[in-house]
């Protein structure tokens, strides 16, 4: 029985990208509220790139193991903002936006040495483990992204929807953030309940994938565009 959701081979390179990944999300949340004026995720040491100061081991297994995982969250002070919902809003986007950041900067490499005809040779081994290496990098960031758009507590789309939500109804939404894990696993577990809630957010990803094609189609020319596709789908570059 396989308990992984990829080929045990690969568990070098997943662990490395979810490193990356975790750590500049949490990097960024960190940053964006330094900036902005709240000094707590500095103090505590979150302004950094070192990933022991944001991985959360237990959640790394998960993500391993299971597909889904989380980091130590970034403490933050709204009050110590001058514009307390604007800047909480916006620190916490930072943290899914770096994510895609990091997908776009991936599908940037992966199209720069497809024009320059580097990534043809797909019978070579040294090329082979960079494809796989990016493949992961792309997946992972992509699903962070969408992932914690998603509006329950503790992901960053609840965040996002209790600072536009009215007072009462933030109350009211805070009742129930004590179930909040258990009716997360029930929406990851639960096939019906993952496809009628997660998985119309998880469509997302393609236009958002297209767009970046269109774009980098835009930097390096069109030509490029459908052989670059051809090849994802040859690798098996699927973001999922």
């Amino acid at each position: 029985m396989n308990f992984f959701w990829f080929p045990l081979e690969d568990l070098p390179f997943i662990v490395l990208a979810m490193l990356v990944a975790f750590t500049v999300h949490e990097f960024a949340h960190a940053w964006t509220a330094y900036k902005f004026g709240d000094s707590t995720a500095y103090e505590a040491g979150r302004v950094t790139l070192n990933p022991m100061a944001h991985i959360d081991w237990i959640g790394l297994i998960f993500l391993v193991v299971a597909g889904f995982g989380w980091a130590k969250p970034v403490p933050v002070r709204r009050s110590r903002f001058k514009r307390p919902r604007l800047m909480s809003i916006l620190v916490t986007a930072a943290g899914p936006f770096s994510n895609l950041l990091l997908a776009f900067i991936v599908l940037f490499v992966f199209y720069a040495l497809v024009a320059a005809g580097v990534m043809n040779d797909s019978s070579d081994a040294a090329l082979a483990t960079l494809w796989t290496f990016l493949k992961y990098w792309l997946q992972i960031n992509f699903v962070l992204f969408i992932f914690n758009l998603i509006p329950l507590p503790p992901l960053d789309g609840y965040r996002i929807v209790e600072e536009f939500a009215p007072l009462r109804i933030r109350l009211q939404l805070q009742r129930f953030e004590q179930w909040s894990f258990f009716i997360f696993l029930l929406l990851v577990f639960v096939p019906p309940l993952r496809a009628a809630t997660i998985g119309p957010l998880f469509e997302l990803r393609d236009p958002i994938f297209r767009g970046m094609l269109d774009l980098l189609g835009t930097l390096f020319g069109s030509s490029v565009n459908e052989s670059f596709i051809n090849l994802l789908i040859k690798m098996q570059m699927t973001v999922a």
